[in-house]
């Protein structure tokens, strides 16, 4: 198990959590939006499944930057990414001082779609990132569109969960999992998990919340 990046002095990050479904409350095309419902947010993370449109709306409104990963539907996105919108897509990126390593798509149900991974092709991608990762001691939170095997995840193919996530989860305890593509009113698919030392999360439409940085051990 990795050690969390502990970081002297640093305040709690406040955290938007989007993916799959647009909600009318935070997106109004006449302006009429909640300010309240972005106040205070440090930084947007996307689990996909969401316009680009909707994405740097947010970005404009709460006055910080969204960070996505793809999801299986987001195969025509453009390839220029708007401003504001910043994708993390198979990287580990160190934003306001977490760890973050971002994985999109899903399991792979049908050819010549993008955003779509066999269990092995996404293990390969992750293969990639460990150098990385264990360069920064491990990571604080793992993004992805896509749910851990076995964990509030579906019985079909599209809906099933990548072993290897458990596996992230397993060797570098992030203390947050956040996740999309488990549509809450498809079923009874809980917004917070406990497994193990990680919170796991479904972004299903937003989810707000505060990371705390751990005290470092001595003080």
């Amino acid at each position: 198990m990795k050690t969390r990046y502990l970081v002297e002095n640093s305040g709690p990050v406040n955290i938007m959590a989007v993916a799959d479904e647009e909600v009318p409350k935070l997106y109004d095309k006449h302006d009429r939006y909640r300010k309240d419902e972005y106040e205070g947010i440090d930084i947007i993370l996307s689990c996909g499944d969401l316009s680009y449109h909707y994405l740097n709306y947010m970005a404009d409104v709460a006055h910080c930057n969204v960070y996505n990963v793809f999801g299986n539907h987001d195969e025509r996105f453009p390839d220029d990414e708007p401003t504001g919108c910043i994708p993390i897509d198979g990287k580990f990126s160190v934003i306001k001082n977490i760890r973050i390593l971002g994985l999109g798509g899903s399991m792979k149900y049908r050819n010549c779609i993008k955003h779509q991974y066999t269990e092995e092709e996404m293990a390969k991608k992750v293969k990639k990132l460990r150098k990385t990762i264990d360069k920064h001691n491990g990571l604080d939170i793992l993004v992805t569109h896509a749910p851990a095997f076995g964990i509030n995840d579906g019985t079909d193919l599209c809906h099933t969960g990548f072993k290897v996530f458990n596996e992230l989860i397993d060797e570098y305890s992030p203390k947050y999992f956040i996740h999309g593509h488990m549509h809450q009113n498809y079923g009874k698919y809980p917004r917070i998990t406990q497994y193990k030392n990680t919170t796991i999360i479904n972004a299903f439409q937003y989810y707000k919340f505060e990371y705390v940085f751990d005290e470092p051990e001595g003080l």
